[in-house]
């Protein structure tokens, strides 16, 4: 009964201008949308079905399309995963769900060996229109089996999209756009983010509502620093900024939206406005996003505009500890990326 008055609900919403939408349920839109309107798309993973999903995402879907279209699995990632990207070899277009990306793990083999390379393997004849989503990075209190960030991990590989979206018109849009691209897409959410409401535009409530992938948004303007992020830390970037604009500090706020391909020009044509650059991620230092911009900004154009250097606020180099005061010592804090800003102005 539930679904069926927030359907309808949804419904009556959509001519009245904007409204408040968590993220959870701005991905739940996506996907009931999508499987609406092509059927060959098919969500399947561990509780996705009859429990209504583990974090709740996939609620009402089972009961709307029922078992042929929404497929509860074994706890066996490998196996549900290959049967996916099967799928998708055969012309259907999965959307595989980890429980969390950390025991995508047990399925990298199939995610980098059979989706990513396949396409360029068979010279552009076998596409694999794949999803593989499911929170990223860390939640609260997990430990460091649950709570790590795949973004570097996966940009790494040619052959995926890796998409990571900040509020819930970047999660519907996102996932829309993920769901009818030929490549393999890994999508990256993050759990502290889905219970989150968002304004939602009127235009962002339509079905044929997409954001492209590969396009960063600037969500603040500001002249005298670039923050660039993704996922969960585009808001304390945005706090951070709000914080230091007091003090007459303007940040010009990016939310990368997507990791692979890299929307380097964003972030160059901002450099080239404010002459300064710190990245924040909730992933490790080492090789991370962060490196990337990095190396991407040293190589290119924006390079002759910066007035200090680049500097990454990031988690810490260890696997994150149980203990919750160590947790929040292991994630970047507003805090933090304040410090980094005023460090890097000289102030």
């Amino acid at each position: 009964g539930k679904a069926v008055v927030g359907l309808a609900s949804r419904k009556h919403q959509r001519t009245s201008g904007p409204v408040e939408v968590t993220v959870r349920d701005a991905l739940n839109q996506a996907m009931d949308e999508e499987l609406e309107r092509d059927e060959r798309v098919f969500l399947m993973g561990e509780e996705v079905a009859q429990y209504d999903g583990a974090y709740k995402v996939s609620r009402g879907l089972w009961k709307k399309y029922g078992d042929k279209r929404i497929i509860d699995t074994p706890i066996s990632e490998m196996g549900f995963a290959g049967i996916a990207v099967g799928a998708a070899m055969a012309g259907l277009r999965p959307i595989c769900e980890f429980m969390t990306f950390n025991f995508s793990m047990q399925a990298i083999d199939q995610v980098i060996n059979s989706a990513a390379k396949t396409y360029y393997m068979s010279a552009g004849l076998q596409p694999v229109p794949i999803v593989f989503r499911g929170p990223n990075g860390a939640s609260a209190g997990v430990a460091a089996q649950h709570s790590q960030c795949f973004a570097a991990w996966y940009a790494h590989c040619p052959g995926l999209k890796v998409v990571s979206p900040w509020n819930s018109e970047d999660a519907k849009g996102l996932l829309k756009s993920a769901i009818r691209d030929d490549n393999p897409v890994v999508f990256l959410e993050n759990e502290l983010m889905y219970g989150v409401p968002f304004e939602m535009s009127e235009d962002s409530q339509s079905k044929d509502f997409t954001i492209p992938i590969g396009k960063a948004k600037i969500e603040r303007q500001g002249n005298h620093v670039t923050l660039v992020s993704h996922s969960r830390f585009v808001g304390h970037c945005l706090d951070a900024a709000a914080v230091l604009a007091k003090e007459g500090i303007e940040c010009e706020v990016i939310n990368l939206r997507t990791i692979r391909p890299m929307d380097v020009e964003s972030i160059e044509t901002s450099v080239m406005k404010t002459n300064h650059l710190v990245t924040v991620e909730g992933g490790w230092p080492q090789f991370g996003v962060g490196a990337e911009i990095c190396a991407r900004v040293m190589e290119g154009s924006a390079f002759n505009f910066l007035d200090a250097p680049v500097t990454r606020v990031t988690g810490v180099d260890i696997p994150m500890p149980y203990a919750k005061i160590l947790e929040d010592h292991s994630l970047p804090q507003v805090k933090d990326i304040i410090f980094s800003v005023k460090k890097t102005l000289n102030v």
